[in-house]
């Protein structure tokens, strides 16, 4: 097939690639010639584990190409995918104007039928929207050339968003026509050789289950992290509960870690937009309101923790940080925690030195030039002259330190876990005071 993707962003590159990989013909338009450059010339503008691989694997076969042609695009692929951003607009609501342009776009140069596919996260109702937009290029043109617009939201986690591309747990598709859905099932019939995958619906429902399950993920989140406040205060472990709720098949062991808050580019937008769609429509959804405050709240329980230990000044105190991206394998920082925490430590005085294997890069763009934040090669190098630890982000080789060389760098001997990933018992081992979430 001859597949176009609007957009070479997190969800357009990886679709786009593993697309290519299945021997699929595909082109990635993108409008910011830099992220065309590099590109082109076998970078790769966002960090994803083993994308790479397949973009230059692609690339070297003919199959995946690049451009800033609008018109070239268009007319190149007779699936349509638009995989541009959705931002949250200042309401919370997801602002569609990249989704409505690239739907202009298509309707301005399209010459034979096309399937438009809305793989971006959109709202309820954004299919009509899409609709309509083509609708006014083609009428604009005196034209009445045949399309279909569906909905095929992804279901991508940050840091594993090839291997779920390439082996889906599901993979929805909300059409409304024999002809779209028959060129959706043949392009998705290499990724569901085991068994079927495919859930066909109706656009509005295809739409809606993309935005209820961020929300129930967030939920279940927000959920732990309330019961972890509530384990502190009578002396319980959260990890041991989460082992005993767990093991019930009903409720199962994902998304069930205690920590200090979710971030990233889905949950925290996905969750806005669906209380603003509730609103709009008359549903006060009491849930989600809830699950967004307490996830508000518990960015700031770590320097709660800090501010107990140090008092609410803390000018003068410097203080190691290990993690800056919102999650493990990714150097996203869109409502990362660390963002919170660091702001909330500076405001109070204090200086930081941070380290993550691979987000330093976008903290400097996030952060700009502040004297007050320095950065560490090394994770044991973050620890000099800090009088505590936080560990804000889950990353594997922070998993098995050497707890004598921290108690021996550490003024304070204090490590402020956010994540639990320690067994209580080694730090304690070497003589530091361990303060994690939910655990004695």
């Amino acid at each position: 097939m001859k597949i176009t993707v609007v957009g070479t962003g997190y969800v357009g590159l990886v679709s786009g690639a593993c697309l290519a990989e299945m021997g699929n013909d595909v082109l990635c338009l993108d409008l910011d010639p830099e992220k065309i450059r590099i590109l082109k010339e076998g970078g790769i503008p966002i960090h994803e584990p083993g994308l790479d691989q397949v973009v230059a694997r692609n690339v070297a076969a003919g199959r995946l190409h690049f451009t800033t042609d609008v018109q070239e695009a268009v007319q190149f692929g007779t699936i349509q995918f638009i995989a541009v951003g959705t931002p949250p607009d200042e309401d919370g609501s997801a602002d569609l104007q990249y989704v409505l342009s690239a739907a202009k776009a298509i309707g301005r140069h399209m010459t034979d039928y096309k399937v438009i596919v809305d793989k971006s996260t959109v709202p309820v109702g954004t299919a009509d929207k899409v609709k309509a937009a083509v609708r006014a290029e083609l009428d604009a043109r005196g034209e009445n050339i045949p399309y279909s617009v569906v909905s095929n939201p992804e279901f991508l986690k940050e840091g594993a968003a090839v291997d779920d591309f390439m082996r889906p747990d599901r993979i929805v598709v909300g059409a409304e026509d024999d002809q779209a859905i028959f060129l959706m099932k043949a392009l998705y019939a290499p990724f569901q050789r085991n068994h079927e995958k495919l859930l066909i619906m109706d656009l509005r429902s295809a739409e809606l289950t993309k935005y209820a399950a961020n929300a129930m993920l967030a939920t279940r989140i927000s959920f732990m992290n309330e019961l972890a406040l509530l384990a502190e205060t009578l002396g319980a472990d959260i990890e041991l509960v989460r082992h005993g709720i767990g093991s019930d098949p009903r409720i199962g062991y994902h998304f069930l870690y205690a920590g200090c808050g979710y971030g990233g580019s889905c949950f925290p937008k996905d969750v806005k937009a669906l209380i603003k769609t509730g609103a709009d429509s008359g549903h006060n959804l009491r849930v989600l309101n809830a699950v967004e405050d307490a996830n508000d709240a518990q960015k700031l329980v770590l320097v709660d923790k800090v501010v107990e230990r140090f008092g609410e000044d803390l000018s003068g105190k410097h203080f190691a940080v290990w993690g800056l991206a919102f999650k493990p394998n990714t150097d996203d920082m869109r409502e990362a925690p660390s963002r919170v925490i660091i702001a909330e430590l500076f405001r109070r005085g204090a200086t930081v030195t941070a380290y993550d294997p691979v987000a330093m890069p976008e903290a400097r763009r996030v952060f700009g030039e502040d004297a007050r934040l320095v950065y560490a090669e090394r994770p044991m190098q973050a620890l000099d002259d800090a009088d505590a630890l936080l560990i804000v982000t889950e990353w594997k080789e922070f998993r098995s330190p050497d707890f004598d060389v921290i108690k021996a760098k550490l003024k304070s001997g204090i490590i402020f876990d956010g994540r639990n990933i320690f067994d209580p018992a080694l730090p304690k081992k070497a003589g530091l005071t361990y303060l994690s979430i939910g655990r004695p």
